[in-house]
């Protein structure tokens, strides 16, 4: 599986700037310090699969917010995935708006290639839905996440305390969220998620589908096309 190209005339570092300022909602201040290494938590190994909240086994066990709307968006990323930032820095609080609004209905494949960290973070992602935060954890990842000058993409980064400081950082206070993510709850859960995107032939992030429709990526890296599509189908 591949990172996709950048689109032409695209400056992520302007646009993940602005970003960083617009999209973090309520966050208080957080600095990571990252390890060399990440830390990561022990495989679950009973053969029954963990479900996080909210997830559906008909959408390819993604993590799903409102269903019953007639507007579908899959959304295929991998939150080591640098693209995914900049898909993410563009169009973040107008999808987070939609969905909050019931107005589509949003599908998460958080999936693990690009770094041996990808998996911890995608389960951590779940854990956060387990405690009705997987939107701000969903963007305080994208937000946190590791700059090229910092480390290659491909090179570990983040580590179980790191996670769950950052979902302090954003109001998760609960017990029962650190062991979610010490104890690996939903790694195996997070295979399901790759193996239904296998399966799809989707091979690279980010990769945007709506109403069974793969958008471009010229769409996926502007807002203003990005929202016709939506609005063409009728979302206001």
């Amino acid at each position: 599986m591949t990172d996709k190209k950048k689109a032409k005339n695209q400056d992520p570092k302007k646009k993940g700037d602005k970003f960083t300022r617009n999209l973090v909602i309520g966050m208080v201040a957080f600095v990571l310090v990252a390890g060399l290494g990440a830390a990561f938590a022990k495989s679950n190994s009973n053969s029954h699969l963990a479900l996080p909240s909210s997830v559906s086994k008909a959408n390819g066990y993604g993590i799903t917010f409102n269903p019953t709307a007639k507007v579908k968006v899959d959304m295929f990323e991998d939150f080591r995935c640098p693209n995914c930032r900049n898909f993410e820095a563009v169009n973040n609080s107008y999808l987070d708006g939609l969905v909050r609004a019931g107005k589509i209905q949003a599908v998460y494949h958080p999936m693990h290639f690009l770094a041996s960290d990808s998996r911890l973070t995608a389960a951590a992602a779940a854990c956060a839905a387990d405690q009705s935060k997987y939107l701000e954890f969903h963007t305080a990842l994208y937000v946190n996440q590791p700059s090229s000058q910092q480390m290659a993409e491909n090179s570990p980064y983040w580590s179980n305390p790191q996670l769950i400081l950052l979902g302090n950082s954003i109001g998760i206070t609960a017990k029962s969220f650190d062991t979610c993510i010490n104890s690996g709850k939903y790694l195996n859960w997070t295979n399901s998620i790759n193996d239904d995107a296998q399966k799809r032939n989707i091979n690279a992030t980010p990769t945007v589908i709506v109403n069974g429709k793969t958008l471009s990526l010229a769409t996926d890296y502007s807002a203003k096309a990005f929202k016709k599509v939506l609005t063409d189908l009728g979302v206001k």
